[in-house]
């Protein structure tokens, strides 16, 4: 009887999914910077995604010829574009439009809006029973969506309010922004990740 061939079972299909996790959240990370028109940073992750493609898995799928491999890989594949999504929301690179939907004259919400820092435009309108209501709208960056939600469920936890992705925007109110290169808002994410924060 044939020993176990630990390798071929085993560690190959975790390194093949591990390098795949790679590869495929690099790629994940470049769809969405194309998406938010971050000319920069997409060739960049391009480079690194075919590179990790061209050496790491081009050279281990030569060996992969047994089905726990392909297990590794369609695993990896999944993965990674999970960890990719996750990376990207903990990063928080972009900004957002969010419509809230209040009862006329919400002074409270308003005031709230205005004193931390973000700008907002008020339109009248008619609710569904035909009752006046105010409607905010408001560009923010994306790192900024959790204040923002904090301050309208704690000054108007009743109001209706929808958030959608802003692919430009040109001016606006926006509170200061630290200034912090991406590198370093990265690490910060990595750190955060690693207390468990």
């Amino acid at each position: 009887m044939e020993p176990f061939d630990w390798f071929s079972y085993v560690i190959l299909p975790i390194i093949i999914g591990l390098a795949r996790i790679f590869d495929v959240t690099v790629g994940t990370l470049r769809i969405i910077f194309v998406s938010k028109g971050k000319k920069a940073l997409a060739p960049i992750l391009g480079f690194i995604e075919v590179l990790a493609w061209i050496i790491v898995i081009g050279e281990i799928m030569k060996s992969a010829n047994n089905f726990a491999c392909y297990i590794g890989y369609a695993l990896g594949f999944a993965a990674g574009n999970y960890i990719g999504m996750l990376v990207e929301e903990k990063l928080a690179i972009g900004s957002l439009i969010v419509r809230v939907i209040v009862e006329e004259n919400q002074r409270k919400l308003k005031d709230a809006i205005v004193n931390a820092g973000f700008g907002m435009t008020v339109v009248p309108g008619y609710g569904a029973m035909g009752n006046p209501v105010d409607i905010i709208f408001m560009a923010i960056y994306r790192s900024d969506l959790e204040k923002v939600l904090s301050i309208i469920k704690q000054t108007n936890p009743q109001a209706f309010y929808s958030v959608e992705e802003l692919k430009y925007v040109s001016e606006g109110v926006f509170p200061p922004k630290t200034n912090q290169s991406f590198v370093k808002g990265f690490a910060n994410v990595l750190f955060r990740w690693r207390r468990g924060k």
